[in-house]
């Protein structure tokens, strides 16, 4: 790797910041002593610091940042544009590390956070995908809660920071990228609805100050960013060319949601162009989307190096002071790195930016951590002061981990022999590289969990088995299938552990097919053949795969996703298997057979279909074609049935001004805006109700889905997820599930421009096999 070519692990640090990362990781490791967190304003200790205002809590928190901008030189400013903050001795402000990450749990990827033997490790969720198939927004918050709670208490004790740079909110729009396990899935209202809980439950406080942080989230990455390195492409140089209706219908609508509705304290933008523009030099992705249409609460990070990378690989700028300003004036407020730090001061003296811009930039950057307490003296005399390491993995919270990890888990095939009978089953085969792992369960972005449970102790804790891992790592390229046939011919039943992990996909590495790995599918295909009993195939990963060959496989009796679990893994597939828990997760994303990447290369960023050159489109909401198993698959071991017990009318009209054009010419759509879209206006709203009866003779829980079909017009999608609801039932329970359908909002599409229409003409509601037709008229 070149001196130019930026770090490839992880959340990509600047040599010298990962020099610093693997000091402060070596230090902690050896150091058990309690330490105290970093915080400004300590004026029980400097009573000459209370002087300031910008140490003044009783002052609004703008005349305390402005207070604070004023008493800085411009050295000083610029030691708060990046991620390793100067700080300030005169002034009482310590250096203070922005980066962090919690994407799902305190992680120890970024320099701000570190385990010691105070707080040996945090509870550690499944990866976003598999919490993103529970479907459960009540769940996303409940796991952010947490995670924030353990951030605090690690922060009391100096072992974390205040800033967050999770959640991930990329659209999952390719099967091959190697980050898809970190988001949640290919559907922009899931994704939304993800995005939105998971911030609220990071940032929220039990504080009467709505304006108040607990932690500070960051949504990432800004935009149209989901090819990290394919048959050599890196996400480093690539130029996403994106058109603005799938901009506003596809890849803006999570991070939109962050912001209005989350209240995100943080955006990152990302390494990519997007047509023909750094993301991180857009003024106006940056200043005129995320800050003037959105009206971002917080500041605006780069990804780590982006900067850097704007001018050494994509060569964007001519030199490292045009790179700078051309950042900072786009709206830029953090570099993650040194770049900013060390360039800045020579593009003031250019007058390539000038000083009241940085003044902008550091001024949001402070508001965020005056929103979190930094700047109001010692946190332990403050709301989350009595946190510490006794609230870090507490039973409740490794207990939330596990049943994150049982709601997730999709059950896509089951030909009756589950759930299997504990007292029936006397030897369960477990074969597979997958089904002993600990760290391969907790995916990317990762920290030091507080347990493991492994499928194999999982499986083990209910009955006697016997163990081979068959491949000595997913990618082996001998499996010892004589072993494992054996294993399987002698037990009463046979579970098959498989998969991918980091090594497969990951960080700077998409896949280049969809096939198992190495020799897994023989493995599987001799151990099924072989088996005595029935055998159920586990597949651990976070992008799915072809495994045609097992769906069709009638010794396959069973077949399970369960993502990348976390720390609680095996808990939670034994408690599946074994009928203890009645799965409950469906799909977040397609799975396409081999032949369809075999034809659409993964860097086309288009979501429509284009018949002129047989291109197939992406996605459940746009792709036609076959699929291996499709958006929102999952069953239960129970029979659940649906009945529409309130529907809208036929005909749903919309009354329009006298003057309006649609009056005397005749129109395809209309704007989803204006005084027909208003509250009051005949028609703008109706709900649906649907009866959801549980036919089985055990309790379930079920994701109630309501999609639509709308006319096509603007290349509107053949249907897309309006809403989703989940409800818990038991044996032969009834109730109704309702949903309230905005026809401007919800019921519009985008056009080829970026506008919101509403088609006129027929619009179809499906629920379940269920339609509902209905017509929008004017």
């Amino acid at each position: 790797m070149g001196s130019s070519s930026p770090l490839t692990r992880r959340n990509r640090a600047p040599s010298s910041v990962l020099s610093l990362f693997l000091v402060f990781l070596c230090f902690s490791a050896s150091s058990n002593a309690q330490s105290t967190p970093a915080f400004a304003c300590d004026v029980a200790g400097n009573s000459s610091l209370s002087a300031y205002g910008f140490c003044n809590a009783a002052l609004k928190i703008e005349a305390r940042v402005a207070d604070l901008v004023g008493r800085l030189t411009l050295q000083e400013k610029i030691g708060f544009l990046v991620n390793k903050a100067n700080g300030v001795t005169r002034l009482g402000i310590p250096t203070y590390e922005w980066w962090s990450e919690a994407l799902h749990g305190v992680s120890y990827i970024g320099p701000g956070t570190h385990f010691s033997g105070q707080v040996p490790g945090a509870t550690s969720f499944p990866q976003v995908i598999l919490t993103a198939a529970s479907f459960n927004v009540s769940l996303f918050q409940a796991i952010g809660k947490v995670v924030s709670t353990e951030a605090r208490a690690m922060y009391n004790v100096g072992l974390a920071g205040l800033t967050y740079w999770s959640p991930n909110v990329n659209i999952f729009r390719d099967p091959r990228w190697g980050r898809g396990q970190e988001t949640p899935g290919e559907d922009p209202l899931l994704s939304s609805k993800y995005a939105s809980g998971y911030v609220k439950g990071l940032q929220e406080t039990e504080s009467s100050d709505a304006n108040r942080l607990k932690v500070a989230a960051c949504c990432k990455h800004y935009t149209a960013y989901d090819v990290d390195n394919w048959k050599g492409i890196e996400r480093y140089t690539f130029n996403a060319v994106v058109n603005q209706q799938d901009m506003d219908d596809t890849y803006q609508p999570p991070f939109k949601s962050c912001v209005i509705d989350g209240n995100v304290a943080s955006v990152m933008c990302s390494y990519n162009k997007v047509n023909g523009i750094p993301t991180c030099a857009d003024p106006d992705l940056l200043s005129g989307v995320i800050r003037g249409e959105w009206k971002l609460n917080g500041y605006i990070v780069s990804d780590c190096d982006s900067v850097d990378v704007l001018y050494k690989n994509q060569h964007y700028t001519k030199t490292p002071e045009e790179a700078a300003a051309i950042s900072i004036n786009a709206g830029l407020d953090l570099n993650c790195g040194s770049f900013l730090g060390q360039h800045t001061e020579a593009a003031v003296k250019a007058g390539l930016v000038n000083e009241t811009a940085i003044d902008k930039a550091i001024s949001n950057n402070f508001l965020t951590l005056m929103r979190l307490g930094f700047f109001d003296g010692d946190p332990k005399k403050q709301i989350y002061g009595g946190l510490g390491p006794k609230d870090v993995c507490t039973p409740a919270n490794q207990e939330l981990a596990a049943e994150a990890a049982r709601q997730g888990i999709v059950l896509l095939k089951n030909t009756g022999s589950l759930p299997l009978s504990p007292t029936t089953i006397k030897t369960l085969a477990v074969i597979g590289p997958n089904a002993n792992v600990t760290k391969t369960m907790i995916g990317n972005y990762e920290g030091t969990p507080c347990k493991y449970t492994t499928p194999l102790q999982g499986l083990a804790g209910t009955v006697s088995t016997t163990y081979l891992p068959g491949c000595s790592n997913v990618a082996c390229a001998v499996a010892d299938v004589d072993a494992a046939t054996k294993l399987a011919a002698d037990a009463d039943a046979t579970v098959l552990v498989i998969g991918a992990d980091q090594s497969i996909e990951a960080e700077s590495r998409d896949r280049v097919d969809l096939n198992l790995p190495g020799k897994q599918q023989d493995l599987v295909t001799q151990v099924a053949k072989a088996a005595k009993g029935p055998v159920l195939l586990v597949i651990m990963s976070g992008g799915g795969f072809d495994i045609t060959f097992a769906k069709d496989d009638p010794k396959i009796t069973g077949i399970l996703w369960v993502g990348y679990p976390g720390e609680a893994g095996g808990i939670a597939i034994a408690d599946v298997i074994f009928g203890r828990y009645n799965p409950s997760g469906r799909l977040p994303m397609t799975w396409y057979p081999q032949s369809y990447v075999e034809k659409v290369p993964m860097t086309n960023m288009n979501m429509r279909p284009d018949t002129s050159n047989g291109y197939p489109g992406r996605t459940y909401r746009f792709y036609t074609g076959e699929t291996v198993y499709a958006f929102g698959d999952g069953i239960s071991y129970t029979k659940f049935s649906h009945s529409l017990v309130k529907v809208p009318p036929r005909v749903v009209p919309l009354s329009l001004e006298e003057n309006h054009v649609c009056r005397s010419s005749e129109c395809q759509s209309l704007d989803a805006f204006g005084p027909h879209c208003e509250k009051k206006a005949v028609g703008t709203a109706f709900e649906v109700h649907v009866k959801v009866r549980n036919g089985g003779d055990r309790e379930g829980i079920h994701t109630v889905f309501l999609f639509t079909t709308p006319p096509a017009v603007h290349g509107s999608p053949r249907k897309h997820l309006l809403g989703f609801e989940k409800i818990r039932l038991g044996k032969r329970e009834e109730a109704v599930v309702k949903f309230k359908v905005d026809v401007c909002k919800d019921l519009s599409v985008v056009d080829e421009v970026g506008k919101r229409k509403i088609g006129l003409g027929q619009h179809l509601l499906h629920v379940g096999d269920l339609k509902h037709s209905l017509s929008i008229r004017i």
